[in-house]
Order: C-alpha cells, then sequence, then structure tokens
C-alpha cells in the first residue's frame, strides 16, 4: 500500500509531500492543474518510462520518495530478496534525475537499478487509465491475465517444466545427429587413425623415457671404458690391494706402538667399507651400459614411431594416447550411432506427450476459467449501466511454448447482435472506461496487494453512470487502496479521502499543489465540480447531497 509521496524539484513542483490513505482516494481540480504531473512523479520513482524533461526549471536536479507497506507475504518482498535487499514492513523508493538526465535510484538506502525498481512497480502499483497501455488493453497480457485469475501457477509451472524438457531433449537429439554426421564424414580416417594409434599404443611420459635410454645407449661404450678402468683402480690392483697391505703391515706392528695406532688402522677400516661401497656402485653401473646393439635399434625405431605419429596428427608426445581415446569415442559413437539416436527419439517422443498433457490441462483449465471470468463481468456490467454489453474470453490455438498452446484475447460487444472485437477498437470512450473497471474488479480479487491508479477512468460518463462507476470504485477499494484523478463530482463524492490539485503563480513562474480538503473544502471542490467557476448555494447543497447519499 502507497504510504506517501515526497515530490522535490520536479516539472512545476517546487516541494509536495502527500500522505496516502487505505480505501478510495481521490484527486480532483481544474484542466491543466498538474494532476497528471503526480502521475508522471509517481511512474518516475517505480522506475517507469515517462517524459524526458521532469526536472523543474532552475533547479539542478529532481527528487522523488514514495514509501509503501508491506504486509508479510507481499510479492515485493521476493524481488527484494532477489536482488540482496533485506525485507521490512516498509519500503523506501527514492529516485534523483540531474539536469543533465542522469537518473540515481535506491531501494531502502540501497542503490538499485531502474530493472529492479519495474519489477518492484509490478507488484506494488498498477495504473490504468482510458489510454491503458500498460495493463488490460495490451492483449499480449490478457493469456497472463486470465492465468492469475483462476491462480493456475502450478500448473503454469508444470508446463513450463514439460516444456524445457521437450526442449531439452530435441537439442540432445539435434546436437546427436549432428556429431554423427560429421563423424559419417570421416569414418575411413577415423579408423585408420585408432587402428594406427592401437598397433602403436604410446604411452604420457613414454617418449621421454625412451629419448634418455638412447642418448644413455650411444655414449655408453665411452663411458663404460672410464668406468672400467675406476673399477680396476679401486680393485685388488689397485687402492683396495694397498689397503689392504698397509692394514697387513700396521696390524704386525701394533702391540709394539703402545696404542698410537689405534685409530690410523680405524680409519683404514672406514675407508675400506666406503672403498667396498663405491666398487659395488661401479659394478652395478658397468651392468646397465652392458646391453645389447639390437637394444638400441629397437629403443630408437619406437622414439622415431612415436614422434612421426606425433607430428602427423600435430599434438605433443605425451597427447598421443589422450587422442587415442578421443578417436576411439568417436568411433564407438559412430558404432552405436543408430541405437543412441534410437533412445534419443524416443526420449523426444516421451517429452512431447508429456508437454502435450501439461499444455492440454492447462488449457482446459482456461477454457472454465474464461466462461468463469465471462459471467464475472456480466454481473459487474450490470451496474455499471452495461447490462446489455458482452464480454467474452476467447482462446485460439496458438504455437507450443512455455506457456502452453492458447491465444487469449478480451472482447466485447456493446449491444446484443453487435460484433464483438478488441476493448479499444469496440468501446466508446465512457463504455472502454466501465469495461476496464469492471474488468480490473474481476481480476483484482487475485491480486489484492495492488494499490490501484486509475486515472480519469469515468471520462465520458456522467449522472446515474458516473455514480455506478465511483461506488464500483469505492468496492475495488474495500480492503485496499485506489487513487482515482477524477472530473466526476459523482466519482469524489464517494472518495474517504479528497486532495485538490491547484496551481499558484508565484512571480515569474507557476507551480503545483495539493491541498488535502476537510468536510467543508471537499463539498466547495464538489460543487466546483457540478457548477463550473461561479459556485452557488445549490450546487453546495447538491455536492452534500451527493456526500451524503
Amino acid at each position: 500500500m502507497l504510504r506517501g509521496l515526497d515530490i522535490r524539484d520536479m516539472l512545476i513542483i517546487d516541494r509536495l509531500e502527500l500522505a496516502f490513505q487505505p480505501g478510495l482516494n481521490v484527486l480532483t481540480g481544474e484542466t491543466g492543474a498538474g494532476k497528471s504531473i503526480l502521475l508522471d512523479a509517481l511512474g518516475f520513482v517505480l522506475g517507469w518510462r515517462g517524459r524526458a524533461e521532469l526536472v523543474r526549471q532552475g533547479a539542478a536536479q529532481g527528487e522523488v520518495t514514495a514509501w509503501f507497506d508491506l504486509p508479510e507475504g507481499h510479492p515485493a518482498a521476493e524481488v527484494l530478496e532477489e536482488a540482496g535487499i533485506a525485507v521490512e514492513d516498509e519500503l523506501i523508493l527514492r529516485r534523483i534525475n540531474t539536469r543533465e538526465g542522469r537518473k540515481t535510484a535506491w531501494v531502502n538506502d540501497r542503490r538499485v537499478s531502474g530493472e529492479v525498481l519495474r519489477a518492484l512497480s509490478d507488484t506494488l502499483v498498477e495504473l490504468h487509465g482510458q489510454h491503458d497501455d500498460r495493463g488490460l488493453l495490451n492483449p499480449r497480457g490478457h493469456r497472463q491475465l486470465l492465468d492469475t485469475y483462476a491462480a493456475l501457477e502450478a500448473d503454469i509451472a508444470a508446463t513450463r517444466a514439460a516444456w524445457r524438457a521437450l526442449s531439452d531433449a530435441r537439442r540432445s537429439l539435434s546436437d546427436a545427429e549432428a556429431k554423427i554426421a560429421e563423424a559419417r564424414t570421416e569414418e575411413e580416417y577415423l579408423r585408420h587413425a585408432v587402428a594406427e594409434l592401437d598397433a602403436l599404443s604410446p604411452e604420457a611420459g613414454e617418449e621421454a623415457t625412451l629419448d634418455t635410454q638412447r642418448r644413455l645407449m650411444q655414449a655408453a661404450e665411452r663411458i663404460r671404458a672410464d668406468i672400467g678402468k675406476a673399477a680396476e683402480a679401486l680393485g685388488l690392483q689397485g687402492a683396495e690391494g694397498l689397503v689392504t697391505d698397509a692394514s697387513r703391515w700396521l696390524q704386525g706392528v701394533v702391540d709394539q706402538a703402545e696404542g698410537q695406532l689405534d685409530e690410523p688402522l680405524a680409519a683404514i677400516e672406514r675407508a675400506t667399507m666406503a672403498l667396498d661401497e663405491a666398487q659395488r656402485g661401479v659394478a652395478q653401473c658397468l651392468d646397465a651400459l652392458t646391453f645389447n646393439p639390437l637394444e638400441l635399434e629397437e629403443v630408437e625405431e619406437r622414439l622415431f614411431a612415436i614422434r612421426g605419429l606425433a607430428r602427423k596428427h600435430n599434438v605433443l608426445p605425451d597427447a598421443l594416447a589422450e587422442l587415442a581415446d578421443t578417436l576411439r569415442r568417436r568411433l564407438t559413437l559412430l558404432d552405436e550411432s543408430e541405437g543412441d539416436l534410437r533412445a534419443l527419439s524416443e526420449a523426444v517422443t516421451a517429452a512431447q506427450e508429456r508437454y502435450d498433457a501439461a499444455a492440454a490441462t492447462l488449457s482446459s483449465k482456461r477454457v472454465k476459467a474464461a466462461k468463469a471470468l465471462d459471467l464475472a463481468m456480466a454481473e459487474e456490467l450490470a451496474p455499471l449501466k452495461m447490462e446489455r454489453a458482452v464480454f467474452a474470453t476467447t482462446l485460439s490455438d496458438a504455437a507450443p511454448g512455455p506457456d502452453g498452446i492458447d491465444a487469449v484475447a478480451f472482447t466485447v460487444a456493446t449491444n446484443p447482435g453487435a460484433p464483438a472485437g478488441p476493448l479499444n477498437k469496440i468501446a466508446s470512450g465512457g463504455e472502454l472506461s466501465r469495461f476496464l473497471l469492471a474488468l480490473k474488479v474481476c481480476l483484482t480479487q487475485a491480486n489484492p496487494g495492488l494499490t490501484m491508479i486509475f486515472d480519469e477512468i469515468d471520462r465520458g460518463v456522467g449522472g446515474a453512470t458516473a455514480d455506478a462507476v465511483g461506488r464500483r470504485l469505492a468496492e475495488l477499494a474495500r480492503g485496499g487502496q485506489v487513487l482515482v484523478v477524477t472530473h466526476s463530482p459523482q466519482v469524489a463524492a464517494l472518495g474517504g479521502h479528497h486532495w485538490r490539485v491547484e496551481k499558484q503563480q508565484a512571480k515569474d513562474e507557476t507551480l503545483s499543489t495539493v491541498v488535502a480538503l476537510d468536510r467543508a473544502a471537499r463539498i466547495d471542490e464538489i460543487a466546483r465540480m457540478l457548477s463550473g467557476d461561479t459556485v452557488t448555494d445549490a450546487a453546495r447543497a447538491a455536492a452534500k447531497a451527493l456526500i451524503e447519499a
């Protein structure tokens, strides 16, 4: 519910603060007083697209703030949560427009985009008028309005899920068909490449291992000769024999040396052990360097084969094994394509059947809802002096999609036997206003949390018909909130809260302001609406009678 609106330096308003109330809020005033400016300002803070030049002449920027009450479970909470904004009992929207045209918006002091404002506005406010293109007169929205009226959210969700599953199944089948078609064009290449790779069976890291073996074998003879010399130098004819002789000679005189040879003998023993370890390591190296000359040829042959195959397929040698797996999978896909395509085709058929069933169920419920809406409209049109008019909700076939297989349109015939047609093409101005009001009364039963604004929806009607319009507006506002901009005294008299929009001339500028009316001022305003510029006692009496009726 809209609780307040603060406007600063917008168009011809310098500073204005309004506190709205539940029920029927009425705004009246002479033509050109600035009633539409209030709607422009509200539309601006809600992110609607409107006038380009909004900032008051001489001001650096214009600003509009609107605050709403949010009861528990209000649809705006979902929008706030999605935007990462905490949900509170009060919602404050603020938007600034600089003279250069730069717009900045906040929600509860959190900066947001215009898209967030517009998403919130869809849950907070509905604007309806004789030339409404945002809601009821737009045929593209009639299906959604019917679905909301019938509370078909669960059926819509089921149909959309079935459509997504069908789309996914079709996409999987199409992708598989494309891959198989591509694979068939290169079947001969795939079979040859896989056979070649399987015959060689390369492994990751094998090329580096073979290269190391090859280099080691190529240098083996030269290395082996030097290592053999070292082995001889370490053996009995070399270091080992000399160390053994030294140890034997010292052992023969150790008793006579009075302990001075104990440490040298211990060092010789350690040297003997180290020498033995060195001999074993050298012997192992010599064994490793002993190979069959044919082995070098075999290593080189495999190494060159791996490198050649890698160049052929333009990959690194270590990637050959992965390439073999990839080509093998493509070949397997080709070999198993018939079975896979059959399974995918069956999946599409099953998904199509599920979608058809969900769409048929949704369509059946829409047919029933359309009949119910038509009956409800007939009941609403009678009090509006249009008991002879016929409202019909028509369903026709539409291309299957996420929202089903139906196209929905609201049509009217103003007299029995007259051809039916779209709302905005068949009805006159006054008739159109009443059709819109009746339709809004029916549709709003499913969405009581909206603030509804009617901009001169009573234009073109008067007398008893205007009184009927006012009473429907008052009924619609019961338990909720309706703002109506009106020139009809009958409608104004039924308002629970009344404001007059007026212009004031101040030096070289004209400003618009809004005045809250008490009972006496309200009688004078309705009397003016009845009689014109000259308000007579008779007009006041008539105004009082309207208010008290």
